[in-house]
């Protein structure tokens, strides 16, 4: 092997991670300080790595339940949070709607969650999708707990006004 191949070799060694917990099939429930449910996280695989104390979750659901009557569904392919869970970073696929209207969704592909504020955001790409039309912007700010949404920049749709 020539000195070439080694240095090639040397900058492509991975490091292996050690999970000290994981789990499969999981639910976890986040309470606040009086013990009701603020957030319901769900997947299919759950590792923990006590190296950069990262959490990898594959297809998280979170919900968000903070108002007893809208809560918000948020899915991607693949989370990923460190410490204690305060910012959740989802990837791939990511969709957000309400638990009991799914006419209206969100879709991106990547989403920074704060989970203390309850807001959501991304520079990336966005579309939102209702029965009345397509709205695609780059970049939104959403509070969850106010049930706003700020679109950023290049926001164009096309809206169907309903018939009476």
């Amino acid at each position: 092997m020539s000195s070439d191949d080694t240095e090639k070799n040397t900058g492509q060694l991975e490091t292996s991670r050690t999970s000290d917990f994981s789990m499969t099939d999981f639910t976890m429930t986040l309470m606040d300080d009086l013990g009701k449910p603020t957030r319901i996280i769900s997947g299919k695989e759950i590792a923990h790595y006590p190296e950069d104390d990262t959490t990898e979750i594959t297809s998280p659901i979170a919900k968000f339940t903070d108002k007893e009557t809208e809560v918000w569904v948020i899915s991607s392919n693949k989370g990923t949070t460190q410490g204690e869970g305060e910012d959740l970073f989802l990837t791939g696929n990511v969709i957000i709607n309400r638990e009991d209207r799914d006419d209206i969704e969100l879709l991106t592909e990547a989403l920074h969650i704060n989970t203390k504020q309850n807001t959501a955001y991304t520079d990336l790409a966005v579309t939102i999708k209702s029965p009345y039309g397509e709205t695609n912007s780059v970049g939104l700010h959403a509070d969850l707990a106010d049930e706003t949404i700020n679109l950023h920049s290049r926001v164009k749709g096309q809206y169907d006004a309903p018939t009476q």
